[in-house]
This record gives structure tokens, sequence and C-alpha cells, in this order.
């Protein structure tokens, strides 16, 4: 008799770029590792703040693990809550380079790709759920254009053309405390509290639910 695998989940953090000694997204991520969310298994990996390389390590990962929901985490220093990324779009415009001293400016994440990907996370219910838990949420309708919205951009490539039956996406977090003192003015959320907004995420994307119809929009 063959064990069927345990249903997972993998969730990614970035490691630390721009000058910070941590990444809350990986500090976060990585305190997650093997815990079981309604009868799914939390799987980790810690991806390199680098274009191309990250995505690599990433596409490695899900054939690794072959999970049924891929959340891929970043940090988004001065955003005060967390943000779900509703839309990838197909350009790199690094403002300062990455990790390799890469910085691609104008240059497509996928040459030939679409335009743009949509995530397919049930985010409106995501949110809901995030403001029912007391935790400061929206939807976000641009990842930047630097390695955050490159792999979120490389993982719903990556599923609309090998996986189409996984759910995928992207949030981004605020600095940690401990960061937010050496920028002045801004904002923070606690490790706690982003753990537990990843766990709420996470339930609510294993949902098999419809996604609600609901206002989340912004004017600008």
């Amino acid at each position: 008799m063959t064990n069927t695998p345990r249903p997972c989940v993998l969730i990614t953090g970035f490691a630390p770029f721009g000058g910070e000694s941590i990444n809350p997204s990986w500090q976060a991520v990585q305190a997650l590792e093997g815990l079981n969310i309604d009868g799914f298994t939390i799987q980790t990996k810690e991806l390199p703040c680098e274009f191309d390389t990250s995505i690599h390590a990433l596409q490695e990962a899900i054939n690794k693990y072959s999970p049924h929901v891929v959340l891929c985490i970043g940090q988004a220093g001065g955003r005060a809550g967390i943000s779900i990324e509703r839309v990838a779009i197909n350009v790199n415009d690094a403002r300062i380079a990455d990790n390799a001293n890469n910085q691609p400016i104008d240059t497509p994440v996928v040459p030939a790709g679409p335009a743009a990907y949509f995530t397919n996370l049930p985010i409106k219910r995501i949110l809901l759920a995030l403001h029912q838990s007391d935790i400061p949420a929206s939807i976000s309708n641009t990842a930047g254009t630097y390695v955050c919205n490159h792999i979120m951009y490389g993982l719903m490539h990556e599923i609309a053309s090998h996986h189409q039956n996984v759910k995928g996406g992207f949030v981004h977090i605020p600095y940690l405390p401990s960061q937010a003192v050496h920028h002045n003015g801004a904002p923070s959320m606690s490790q706690q509290t982003v753990e537990s907004a990843l766990k709420v995420i996470i339930t609510a994307a294993i949902s098999n639910k419809s996604d609600l119809k609901v206002a989340a929009g912004t004017t600008h």
C-alpha cells in the first residue's frame, strides 16, 4: 500500500534586501514550517531577492512539494497593513539593484508572456477574514515592479502553464517594529500579528468556497 501524500501549502518569504539585516516575510513564514492547518501541511521556502533566480527556486519548490496553494510573501516598507495583491504585470523596472547586483529596467518577466496575471486566490474572502480577525488589510492593485511583482508574475505564469489546479498569489507585509525604528515615521506590524494573518490567509485560501463579491476597490 502506498501512502497518499498529505495535501500541502507552500509559502515563501524573501531574503533581506536593500540594506536590511532581516526580511519580515521570511521571519514570519519560517515560523509556520510543518504547521497543520485544516489538514494541510505548511511547507516553507526562502527565496533569494534576485530576478530570475527567485523564479527558478520557486519552480523547484513547487515541483518538490506539489502544493495545492502557493503563497508568496514579501516586505513592503511603508505600507501599514497586510496587502493582498490582485495583479502582477509583465515588467521589471528595478529602482535599486537586487542582491545579485542585477537592475533590469523595462524588461519583461516572461518574454512574449501576457501583459498581466490576476491572482486566483479568493482575495475578498481573505480580506473579510482578516478584518474579522481585527488585522489591518486591504486589496492592493500594484505589487510594484521589483522582485515581488517579478515572483508573483512568475508564479501565476507557472500555474497557468503547468499547474492549473493550484491556487496562488502574493501578499505584502509591513516592516517589523525593529526595522521601523530605523525608518522615521514608517508603520510596522509585529511578527506575531503577521503570523496570525498568514494563518487566516491560508485558511481562507484552502477553502473551496467561491470568492465574495464585495467592494474593496480604490479611487486612486
